[in-house]
């Protein structure tokens, strides 16, 4: 039997998720009495112990080798006890085992266990030398609340999962970490969910006020300070370029300030966030093509990234300082917008050439950056922000592009990428591209032209950051995805969240 010792229940994330799934931890006893999830390793199999028997020779009659992404169920029946399911996943060889496998492992079970109407499912526990318990339970407890994740609010008929609780087996001896792993897990899992809900909002609904009020809830709810400046404020501030940016919009900008101070004896050590908050970018006057006009409510991903971590950090209670910005407003076209050819200022001081209307991200983020450095006297700067086009085409949808100052902090992202899965690459920033950002009309212009147009956008945002320590994270192509992945559904991915949770615990 399965003696229940500790569970954490509900995915939910207010009232703003719509799945529930219950996730537990239960020792683990050989005669399991419901369905059950395996992992299987490709070079392991041998030496692995099954909770079922005969399970070698039905792997050699499917053909099954434990290879990465391999997935097949059977009924097991054993004499005296009720019929009950098996998934068998596989996991691959050892030397190349990540957690990031792991979770897509877990998603293509859940997935077969969806097809099999599965309510309650098992997994039985397995090691690696070179992955922590504790590491793994986060994983598959972040895996299982991202696969279960639905944005179904505006259907009149919601389609209910079949999936509502996974059990996670484990060995007594292992019962801490794999607390510890399912309870970082749930948060990671919940925040992520919370920017996915973000980005997933239509714009009509998701204005400028909105995302400063959803920011508000979330600071509420998971403990962290928000403050929000209307266009008022924001004008006494000097932040004419975040403006420009936003004044052809009925929707009047915000700017939505968020703080968690977790060290308050280290007040002059605080970790800078910014993302980028345009709620809709219809690319103003220098308007963007037809078909690209849909997926522009994503261009908030950056700042919902920065909310998530926010609500990550917090719950957590990580003792360390950290500030998040988000300069939102929303790039619409009417005869108060600003045009291409004019020449603005910024809250630097610094002037800028309009060369397009349709590269407005990097000036709100150059006052943005400029304000977090300047009035929340941050040390050390990272912006997030789905910035350019070019950064698809050079990296595809699957990584996200980094341009920094710093490669002692790419360091410490890279090492954040591994616990979280989400992949990074840093770019060149060779002085000649810097070049590309001048012009003799003013101080910058705003875009370098199609060239290397993801360096020279971080670039420009660079001329801000006062030589503090700096990464630029371009989530152009890992913000959203259109089609369904192993544990993601078409939409807003909510990348970000847990790449800054663990890039912010490199500072604790």
């Amino acid at each position: 039997m399965i003696r229940r010792r500790f569970s954490y229940l509900d995915c939910k994330v207010s009232e703003r998720n719509v799945v529930i799934v219950e996730i537990r931890a239960v020792v683990y006893d050989r005669e399991l009495v419901n369905d059950v999830l395996l992992f299987v390793m490709e070079d392991g199999i041998k030496e692995q112990e099954w909770p079922v028997e005969n399970v070698q020779s039905l792997f050699e009659a499917q053909g099954f080798s434990g290879k990465f992404g391999e997935v097949f169920s059977y009924v097991y029946v054993q004499e005296g006890a009720e019929p009950r399911r098996v998934i068998v996943a596989g996991l691959g060889t050892a030397a190349e085992l990540s957690l990031e496998k792991v979770r897509k492992a877990l998603g293509k079970g859940i997935k077969e266990a969806e097809k099999l109407k599965i309510r309650t499912l098992t997994i039985a526990p397995w090691t690696i030398d070179s992955l922590t318990v504790q590491d793994v339970t986060r994983a598959l407890t972040e895996a299982a609340l991202l696969s279960a994740y639905r944005f179904d609010r505006y259907l009149s008929e919601q389609k209910e999962i079949s999936l509502r609780s996974l059990q996670i087996a484990y060995h007594i001896s292992n019962e801490g970490d794999v607390m510890a792993g399912i309870k970082l897990g749930q948060i990671l899992g919940q925040s992520t969910n919370l920017a996915r809900n973000l980005v997933n909002e239509p714009a009509n609904v998701l204005t400028p006020k909105r995302l400063a009020q959803e920011a508000q809830k979330a600071g509420d709810e998971y403990g962290f300070e928000v403050e929000v400046f209307e266009p008022e404020a924001i004008a006494a501030l000097n932040m004419k370029a975040f403006l420009e940016v936003g004044k052809a919009s009925a929707n009047t900008p915000r700017l939505i300030v968020m703080r968690h101070f977790g060290s308050p004896d280290q007040a002059e050590k605080i970790l800078g966030l910014v993302g980028k908050g345009l709620t809709y970018d219809s690319g103003g006057l220098s308007i963007k093509p037809g078909d690209s006009m849909g997926t522009m409510k994503y261009d908030m991903a950056g700042s919902a990234a920065v909310i998530g971590a926010m609500a990550a950090i917090a719950q957590a209670n990580l003792p360390l300082n950290v500030v998040a910005v988000v300069a939102a407003c929303e790039n619409l076209i009417s005869g108060t917008g600003y045009r291409p050819g004019d020449i603005i200022s910024s809250m630097a001081g610094k002037s800028i050439l309009i060369d397009s209307t349709d590269a407005e991200g990097r000036l709100t983020l150059a006052d943005a950056v400029h304000y977090i450095i300047t009035e929340e006297k941050v040390h050390t700067v990272v912006d997030v922000a789905t910035l350019t086009g070019a950064a698809i085409v050079a990296l595809g949808n699957t990584t996200t592009g980094v341009v920094t100052n710093n490669q002692g902090l790419y360091a410490k992202l890279q090492a954040a990428s591994e616990q979280s899965g989400e992949r990074v690459w840093q770019l060149p920033s060779f002085p000649e591209y810097r070049e590309q950002n001048k012009t003799p009309l003013a101080d910058l212009k705003n875009t370098g032209g199609r060239a290397a147009g993801t360096i020279t956008a971080g670039l420009f945002i660079e001329a801000f950051v006062q030589e503090k320590p700096w990464l630029h994270l371009d989530i152009a192509g890992t913000a959203f995805t259109a089609k369904e992945l192993d544990y993601l559904i078409e939409g807003g991915t909510g990348v970000g969240v847990r790449l800054l949770y663990h890039f912010a615990t490199s500072f604790v």
